[in-house]
């Protein structure tokens, strides 16, 4: 800016202005708060290197490490909670309040984690210990959470790659899942997504969303596929109602048994058994006079 008659007077081109202006009415006030933070927190940490650290020298320059690490304690707060808010914001319009509130809880937590970490490290404090203990309890809990895990893992995912959004119809086609599945989804988590069906709502695990084929679908579809598979169970239905009919089960009753009545075994009988021949001369077998 240069002042001429008592007004200032644009230095820079019109075009270069605007895109200033654009740039700054697109990046959100916690966007730009967590980047100035999180500088100035780089600047305090890079100082206490310079000077030495806590165990300088001089009481002096104890003084300023000392300065810097609570600087970094406190930018580093800062930073995260601005960030935590803007991934908060962007993940709201995206997938809901629900995985937009768990998204923030897991950005104060590894902001927090990186903060402290780095103010124990500047503080030169002995953390072999915790490092040790929190490499077997992450590993205990890695093991025990596996299929949690792999779902928040496959929630991320979903969620930076949008194959669907909250509102949209959708088709699942998955065979682990028991589909197709047509209906609107609600709910998108970070660990189910809850889509409702002509059946109910359904909380699905991302995991098996993940490795399912999602794709869109309109109301008359949707309409149309219901209708199908309404048609479908009630055929079953009256195919088993038929199955089990007294009609049905007419090779059972005893009117189809005759073969084994005793009408039909008269030809075993002693009446349906004519006698042997008699001897040439007529006589009744062992009547004979030797």
């Amino acid at each position: 800016m240069k002042w001429h008659r008592g007004r200032p007077k644009q230095i820079l081109p019109p075009a270069t202005v605007d895109a200033l202006r654009t740039l700054e009415s697109r990046v959100r006030p916690d966007f730009r708060r967590s980047v100035v933070f999180g500088v100035l927190a780089v600047i305090a940490l890079i100082v206490n290197e310079t000077v030495g650290g806590v165990h300088g020298e001089t009481l002096h320059v104890r003084l300023i490490a000392w300065g810097c690490a609570a600087l970094v304690a406190i930018f580093g707060v800062l930073a995260t909670r601005s960030a935590a808010n803007e991934v908060a914001r962007i993940s709201d319009a995206r997938a809901g309040a629900s995985a937009a509130a768990a998204l923030r809880v897991a950005v104060l937590l590894v902001g927090f984690l990186f903060t402290l970490t780095a103010v124990i490290n500047m503080l030169d404090i002995a953390a072999g210990r915790f490092l040790v203990g929190g490499g077997f309890t992450a590993i205990i809990l890695g093991i025990a959470g596996q299929q949690v895990l792999g779902n928040l893992v496959a929630g991320l995912v979903l969620l930076f790659s949008r194959p669907y959004v909250p509102g949209e119809r959708v088709r699942i086609h998955s065979g682990a899942l028991g589909g197709p599945h047509d209906g609107v989804v609600t709910t998108v988590g970070l660990l189910y997504t809850m889509v409702v069906t002509a059946d109910g709502p359904l909380n699905i695990p991302n995991g098996a969303l993940l490795a399912a084929a999602v794709g869109p679908i309109t109301e008359e579809e949707m309409e149309t596929a219901a209708r199908e598979r309404q048609a479908a169970k009630d055929a079953a239905q009256e195919a088993a109602q038929t199955a089990g009919s007294p009609a049905a089960q007419t090779a059972g009753s005893p009117a189809a048994q005759t073969a084994g009545s005793p009408a039909a075994e008269t030809a075993g009988s002693p009446a349906a058994q004519t006698s042997a021949p008699l001897p040439g001369d007529g006589s009744p077998p062992g009547s004979q006079v030797i």
